[in-house]
């Protein structure tokens, strides 16, 4: 008999895959609580075409906490997905990504602790964000956890992460769950909260719950109208638009890209394996991919004559290198990545260009607003 399973913010771009997976494949009953942010659908009376017409669509804030809760106590299973998403705005939009992604947490564990309730599992959606620098190692020092990069060393265009015990150039590892906090932003805070809240108050009154750290998720129905992430949909948009990507530093920045659908197959993984009880998981493909890497694939798929322009400026709280360690994941909840970069970034392009009119480009209008606010130099 299929689970009665609630999914916030399952109208947006991995919730919606989520919810698929849910309805099509296990015979789950869903019902979806989105809010459908302007930056994100741009259509804000209906949900979006791909919401699976089975699902059953509640348009809230997880912040309008009588709903919230009584959502909550019809449901077996949570998937809270709904946040605020994008690093640079985060850090001057404050307010909004506190109460979007710390209060809404918030409210959640707070209705579960209160009120007789039947779930039984709690997945809460993290970010790689929550590490800052990947882990790194040091031929004379050995393994590290580097800080981020000082401004002097950036203004003068040296990006690599360098040892702070003998200054010399390191090489990047894969970075595990053990790796420490080192967040660089109100958004990658904001998921930090999200975690130590959720499993202190998972462990406390026998929540079953497990954090799912999301590295760099990719694929169809990634929102082209949002400057402030998914750096390949912002690519994508801007070449059928006519303009060049446009890649920070040198473009030699490392990354872990995993397509949507892998992250779904993480997501049941979680909620169906009694070994996720409690942890915290990396999701991700453990490949390391740069940024030129990125933004050359994508220019050559859509418009090989519009080369990326490397502007060689920085955004204040960037990282050089972050990615996967999916090894723990992988022993205890049986996940494989099985979706390649080169395939995945093509299922991304075709959705694209199925939709009927390119989405204006926003991509200027976010990097004006960053140097406003002194957060690119």
């Amino acid at each position: 008999m299929g689970k009665k399973i609630l999914v916030t913010g399952g109208a947006g771009f991995i919730g919606s895959h989520l919810v698929d997976h849910l309805i099509n494949v296990k015979n789950h009953e869903v019902t979806v609580l989105d809010i459908l942010d302007e930056q994100v659908h741009q259509n804000q009376e209906h949900p979006p075409d791909y919401l699976n017409e089975k699902a059953n669509f509640i348009q809230d804030s997880t912040n309008n906490y009588n709903c919230f809760k009584e959502l909550i106590l019809e449901h077996d299973i949570i998937y809270h997905l709904a946040a605020v998403v994008g690093v640079g705005q985060s850090m001057y939009e404050i307010k909004k990504y506190s109460e979007n992604n710390i209060i809404s947490t918030a409210n959640l564990l707070d209705i579960l602790v209160n009120n007789e309730h039947d779930v039984k599992k709690l997945v809460i959606a993290s970010s790689n964000t929550i590490y800052g620098e990947g882990k790194a190692y040091c031929n004379k020092c050995g393994v590290i956890s580097p800080k981020l990069r000082e401004l002097a060393q950036l203004n003068k265009k040296d990006w690599e992460i360098i040892c702070p015990k003998c200054k010399q150039i390191t090489t990047p590892l894969l970075t595990d769950e053990s790796h420490p906090f080192n967040s660089s932003s109100i958004y990658a805070l904001s998921k930090q909260s999200q975690e130590q809240m959720g499993l202190l108050i998972g462990k406390t009154y026998g929540i079953n719950t497990t954090i799912l750290r999301f590295f760099l998720v990719y694929g169809p129905r990634q929102a082209l109208s949002n400057p402030y992430t998914g750096v390949c949909s912002i690519f994508s948009n801007r070449l059928f638009n006519g303009k060049a990507p446009i890649v920070f530093e040198d473009g030699l920045q490392t990354r872990d890209f995993v397509h949507v659908n892998d992250v779904c197959q993480a997501l049941i993984l979680s909620m169906e394996n009694q070994a996720s009880k409690y942890e915290i998981f990396n999701v991700g493909s453990g490949i390391p991919i740069t940024i030129k890497e990125v933004a050359q694939t994508i220019s050559e798929k859509i418009k090989p004559e519009l080369k990326p322009v490397f502007n060689q400026q920085y955004r204040i709280g960037d990282i050089r290198h972050c990615v996967a360690d999916i090894s723990k994941i992988k022993k205890l909840l049986g996940y494989q990545p099985s979706i390649k970069f080169s395939d995945g970034i093509d299922d991304l392009i075709k959705w694209t260009i199925l939709q009927a009119k390119p989405v204006i480009d926003q991509t200027q209008n976010a990097f004006t607003q960053l140097k406003i606010k002194k957060l690119i130099r």
